[in-house]
C-alpha cells in the first residue's frame, strides 16, 4: 500500500512536516500504561503553566483550519481536543494499548497523531486530499455523511474518507479495535520546529512498538520531495 499527501497539500502548506509508521502485529493484549502516563505527565506538566490555546502547535493548526475555511475553536485538530480534555479531566480515555500510546504521544508532543487499522482500507492508495464531494465517511457513532468539496482527508482507493476536516477526526470505520492487527501510524505537524520534531516523535513510536508487542516497523519521514511511504506488501481489501 502507499501513503502520501497529494501535490495540492504540499503546495498550498508547504510548512507540512508529516511522518508514517506501519507495523503488522499489533494486538490489544500489551500494557502500555505505564509508558503512556510517562507521556502524559510530559503534557499535563506543560499545561501547568500554559493552556493548549497558547501553544505554537495547536495555534498554527488553528491558523490551517482557518485558511481551510473552518472555525478554529469549532473544529479543533485531534491533538488540542486531547489536550483540553487532559487539562480539564486529568487523563486521557483507554481505547487500546496502541491508541492509548498514541493518544499520549499525541499530547506530550502536542501534534496529531492518527492510528488506523490497514485492514479496513481498501489499496492501493491511501491519500491526504482535497474532497471531490462524493466520498463516504462512517461516523463513530455508524451514520454515513459526504465530506465537503475541497475538505481535506483521508481517502483510498473506493473513495471511502478516513478522516473528516483533516486532523479533526478519524472515522469509525478504520479505527484500532481489539481484531486490529496491521495499522498505519501519522503524525503531522504545521509550527515551525515541525521537521525536526516529527522525526522525534517517530522514532519514539517505533521503539515503544518495538519494546510492548516485539515487532519491528516501517517508517518514513514525508516531505513534499518524497511524499510516498510504500508499505506492507500485499494488502487485503477492507471488509464490508
Amino acid at each position: 500500500m502507499r501513503f502520501r499527501h497529494a501535490d495540492t497539500i504540499w503546495a498550498r502548506f508547504p510548512e507540512l512536516a508529516s511522518g508514517a509508521l506501519y507495523a503488522d502485529g499489533v494486538g490489544a493484549g500489551a500494557d502500555t500504561g505505564p509508558r503512556a502516563a510517562e507521556y502524559t505527565a510530559r503534557a499535563l506538566a506543560r499545561l501547568s503553566g500554559a493552556t493548549e490555546g497558547e501553544f505554537p502547535e495547536v495555534l498554527a493548526w488553528r491558523r490551517t483550519f482557518s485558511r481551510t475555511g473552518l472555525r478554529p475553536t469549532q473544529y479543533r485538530c485531534a491533538a488540542e481536543s486531547l489536550l483540553r480534555r487532559l487539562r480539564k479531566e486529568g487523563a486521557l480515555p483507554r481505547i487500546h494499548p496502541l491508541v492509548d500510546l498514541c493518544n499520549a504521544l499525541s499530547v506530550a508532543y502536542a501534534i496529531p497523531v492518527a492510528v488506523l487499522d490497514i485492514d479496513r482500507i481498501t489499496g492501493p492508495l491511501l491519500e491526504v486530499r482535497p474532497a471531490g464531494g462524493d466520498e463516504t465517511y462512517t461516523a463513530f457513532g455508524g451514520g454515513v455523511e459526504r465530506p465537503a468539496p475541497g475538505e481535506v482527508t483521508f481517502v483510498d482507493s473506493a473513495g471511502r474518507a478516513h478522516a473528516r476536516r483533516w486532523t479533526h477526526r478519524q472515522s469509525g470505520h478504520s479505527a484500532v479495535g481489539e481484531h486490529t492487527h496491521r495499522v498505519l501510524v501519522v503524525a503531522e505537524a504545521m509550527h515551525d520546529g515541525g521537521a525536526e520534531i516529527v522525526p522525534e516523535l517517530l522514532k519514539a513510536a517505533e521503539a515503544e512498538v518495538a519494546a510492548h508487542w516485539g515487532i519491528g516497523t516501517e517508517t518514513a519521514v514525508l516531505t513534499r520531495a518524497a511524499p510516498d511511504f510504500v508499505f506492507g506488501g500485499c494488502t487485503r481489501r477492507m471488509t464490508a
